[in-house]
């Protein structure tokens, strides 16, 4: 009975130790951080920002893998299915929790298949349209689809991702007719829009400020309910005429579900630090983000509720992918 009772106390003290060693040790290696969009998007340029700095801070570097296709499944799906070792992560996007409720089937549970890291950053997204579009407003620009039923289209980052929502969004409260176009990543779809292949897209702030100076896009609205400092002539979409329109889009970064709590809190520490030095501050404003970091508990609810949210979102839109 003594030698059961003994290792009955061991067993948990042994955890604890292993799960310290594990800690005091990592990172022994490079970090695997995969961007399940391509290259080029909102969320690849923040990931680049924050690996950066993380490579300088923990000694080890961040590779930056880009695994886009199917609205972010299957970048994120690799990671479910990774070792929880804190050697891979993965950056998603609110359209982790739009997902489950576009896609007949998913191959993870978005919240059960991970362990939530932090809580990134936040960003409006902006109605942009090219030059060529005879509108000037959002008003302007509902009449016309509304003129010209389906002849509008909108670009997205692909079916299910946070644009694609956004856009359906616009359609269900506004009834303007405007057909999507789902591309394999954002840089894609704001080459087109560019180019005038398609009319409009609902961007990231970066490509809107890649863009709109330069006179080669119009930004007619932010998704936002406040205006954004780094398009403070912008209005938002109530202001510009759509009462109640309010959407963001946030980041966050996950492990696989089972990574250790002491590499979790360590992650979340070393990205707290690296947040809240000027230098990325500054390089997260200029992509268009607001830093909003959080503790791994606040993600795991943050994630719970937003995943509500969208779903009565996606309801009401009624956008659905087989």
């Amino acid at each position: 009975m003594k030698i059961i009772a003994r290792s009955l106390l061991l067993g948990p003290l042994l955890a604890v130790t292993l799960s310290t060693g594990f800690a005091q040790t990592y990172p022994s290696k490079p970090i695997k951080l995969i961007v399940p969009f391509a290259p080029g998007g909102f969320t690849d340029v923040v990931a680049r920002i924050l690996g950066q700095k993380l490579s300088t801070a923990m000694g080890q570097q961040f590779v930056i893998e880009n695994k886009a296709g199917a609205g972010s499944i299957i970048g994120t799906d690799f990671v479910a299915k990774s070792a929880p070792d804190g050697y891979t992560l993965v950056m998603v996007s609110t359209t982790h929790v739009i997902s489950p409720w576009i896609y007949k089937s998913m191959p993870y549970d978005p919240i059960k298949s991970f362990t939530a890291v932090s809580k990134l950053v936040d960003s409006a997204y902006v109605l942009l349209v090219n030059p060529k579009v005879p509108a000037h407003n959002v008003k302007e620009f509902i009449a016309l689809a509304k003129a010209a039923p389906d002849t509008i289209h909108y670009a997205s980052s692909g079916n299910g991702s946070s644009q694609h929502l956004m856009g359906g969004l616009f359609v269900s409260m506004t009834g303007a007719k405007l057909t999507h176009v789902p591309y394999k990543g954002s840089g894609g779809a704001a080459a087109d829009l560019v180019a005038g292949v398609v009319e409009s897209s609902f961007a990231g702030v970066p490509n809107a400020l890649a863009q709109v100076p330069q006179g080669r896009l119009k930004a007619l609205a932010v998704t936002t309910a406040k205006r954004i400092p780094q398009l403070p002539d912008v209005p938002t979409m109530q202001e510009a005429g759509v009462p109640g329109y309010e959407a963001s889009v946030w980041l966050a970064l996950l492990a696989p579900a089972g990574t250790p709590r002491d590499i979790v809190n360590k992650l979340n520490a070393e990205i707290r630090m690296a947040m809240d030095s000027p230098e990325t501050k500054k390089a997260l404003f200029n992509a268009g983000v607001e830093v909003s970091p959080s503790s791994p508990e606040a993600m795991s609810e943050y994630m719970v509720q937003e995943m509500e949210r969208w779903g009565k979102v996606v309801k009401e839109t009624g956008i659905k992918i087989e």
